[in-house]
């Protein structure tokens, strides 16, 4: 399944973040890879596993998030 980097602004706390991190997929077949984030600059950076950016337009959508960029991404791992 295609992997994608998402950056927002953070509007949550890392416990929050940790939970959100531990759901499963939802309706849309999108899943939290890993999260990354620095409170004092206000910035998030979700690395998500969707089907298509369809799918994660609409999982930010529903949770009532907007981001500003988003990008399909390869690791090397």
């Amino acid at each position: 399944m295609p992997l994608f980097l998402v950056s927002h602004p953070t509007c949550f706390k890392e416990e929050n973040l940790k939970r959100a991190q531990s759901h499963p997929k939802d309706e849309f077949g999108v899943d939290h890879e890993n999260m990354f984030y620095n409170e004092k600059e206000n910035r998030l950076f979700c690395l998500m596993r969707a089907p298509d950016r369809d799918a994660l337009t609409k999982h930010y959508a529903k949770a009532g998030l907007t981001y500003d960029w988003m990008v399909e991404v390869k690791t090397t791992k």
